[in-house]
């Protein structure tokens, strides 16, 4: 809602007036920052004590600072692409298959529950939640792999570093700037993994990796709720495409235990909704064990504020024994579903899509829309890779096409 507040308090100076002696509603007063996280703990990020944003800007108005940043988010161009790229499956494959848009709303749901339990800043883990994907590529990890052995010698292709850029640079929405302009520690919270060669570059934001520190524990919660949303929902779209059996997960003990529990409460159900009320049995216990877990960190080291949680060990996280269960049901997916022969042959494909773009284009700019062709020939190589990574899945089907198909019609 960053581009207009819906139910605007303002009222016209022609509005009609009630009449003489008639009941007359006090005006709204927004509520301040500080009584919006008035409930948080010590250790929670406040958007009030935020580091800021890159480029200056005035406070927002009846919303906090980490509120302004999931909006503008939810706007942007690179959220609304999610809905065409992949997790697993490539977008022609079914309607019914997670996307990234999917999973993003399902990561950002159990983060704030998770959040809320622990009076931590849930609009902070919604904001880095919806935006973690945004640098994604083109089906999924294959074509992130594929763009970054294309960028093997012009610094490579992280799909962290890429959120970044498009949040720092590549959306354009703002007269003042490029990117989002978002809080640092939005910024921080989506940058989950990076190079020590490409911390180096980032200033503040690149200390952390070259220091041994922890971000917010609002960036810990996403992360890990990243997983037990894609290693459960991963499960279930594996089942729903036939790549899975019941009888192959019967031997991953997350999986069997919840399953057991869901046919003991419903002895005849079948099908997709013994599948549902197991998954979502499993995601349930991960959250609690989680939570709990969390709570337990949190007594033992005491961190009295977020500056304490960033010189802490990993704060956030999963008992030891539930830890080992959700660890081996993602070497079972990788084994059993990411290295089908079915999904490999697509991630095949997928590969020699990006990889012949990239090609292309590198062989013949002028075969790129305008805007990514670089004055500057050293950097036609980041261009062409903000190009491809910024495709959907079908887009970059029909721009291969459109590049190497000679179509008679």
């Amino acid at each position: 809602m960053d581009q207009s507040h819906a139910g605007s308090n303002e009222v016209s100076a022609g509005a009609a007036q009630p009449p003489a002696g008639t009941h007359r509603t006090a005006l709204f007063v927004a509520p301040t920052v500080e009584s919006l996280e008035a409930h948080l703990a010590p250790y929670a990020a406040r958007s009030s004590q935020s580091r800021g944003r890159r480029y200056p800007e005035p406070p927002p108005e009846a919303r906090t600072e980490f509120q302004r940043d999931r909006d503008r988010i939810v706007h942007s161009t690179a959220f609304r692409r999610l809905e065409y790229k992949t997790q697993v499956f490539v977008n022609h494959e079914g309607d019914l298959f997670r996307t990234r848009l999917t999973h993003s709303l399902e990561v950002a749901q159990i983060a704030r529950s998770i959040a809320r339990n622990l009076r931590l800043n849930e609009d902070l883990v919604e904001a880095i939640s919806l935006a973690h994907d945004l640098g994604h590529t083109p089906f999924g990890h294959a074509g992130q792999d594929a763009l970054n052995e294309c960028m093997r010698e012009h610094g490579g292709f992280e799909h962290n570093l890429q959120s970044l850029a498009v949040v720092d640079e590549l959306e354009e929405h703002y007269g003042g700037f490029n990117g989002l302009n978002l809080c640092f520690e939005t910024r921080e919270g989506i940058l989950k993994h990076c190079s020590r060669e490409n911390a180096r570059k980032l200033g503040a934001l690149g200390e952390r990796f070259l220091n041994g520190q922890q971000p917010s524990l609002e960036a810990q919660i996403a992360n890990i709720a990243d997983e037990i949303a894609y290693n459960n929902h991963d499960v279930d779209d594996g089942l729903r495409s036939g790549l899975l059996t019941i009888g192959q997960l019967s031997q991953v003990e997350l999986w069997q235990l919840h399953y057991e529990a869901a046919k003991r409460a419903y002895p005849d159900l079948e099908g997709r909704r013994v599948v549902h009320e197991t998954v979502r049995r499993i995601i349930n216990t991960l959250i609690v064990d989680l939570i709990a877990t969390t709570t337990r960190n949190l007594a033992a080291h005491a961190p009295d504020s977020l500056d304490a949680v960033r010189t802490a060990p990993p704060l956030v996280a999963h008992s030891e024994a539930v830890a080992a269960q959700a660890a081996a049901l993602k070497r079972f997916l990788f084994k059993n579903l990411y290295r089908h022969y079915r999904v490999m042959r697509m991630a095949n494909k997928a590969r020699r899509v990006v990889a012949g773009l990239f090609d292309a284009f590198t062989d013949d700019p002028r075969l790129l829309p305008p805007a990514y062709v670089a004055a500057d020939p050293a950097q036609q190589p980041r261009l062409i890779a903000h190009y491809i990574a910024g495709m959907t899945d079908r887009y970059a089907l029909k721009e291969y096409q459109r590049l190497f198909v000679i179509d008679d019609n």
